[in-house]
């Protein structure tokens, strides 16, 4: 899954792919945005762990990963 979180104060978003499922990522934003959690920590696929305080989150996409393409097409 590929994670776009928007953070206060942040120009850019924070941007990851991740091995959890979207029913995984959605808990716990869910869980963070509740008040059950301080933080939203999520893990990317290469194991290294993510936290953001959830008085700092702006928003949260989750999507599909999509191949990129490399290389040229041949226009007809």
């Amino acid at each position: 899954m590929e994670v776009k979180i928007g953070v206060q104060y942040a120009h850019r978003e924070l941007v990851l792919e991740s091995n959890q499922s979207a029913t995984e990522i959605e808990q716990a934003v869910n869980e963070a945005l509740s008040g059950k959690a301080t933080t939203l920590s999520l893990v990317d696929d290469k194991g290294r762990r993510v936290i953001v305080p959830t008085d700092k989150l702006t928003y949260v996409e989750i999507a599909e990963t999509t191949p990129r393409t490399v290389g040229f097409t041949a226009g007809g």
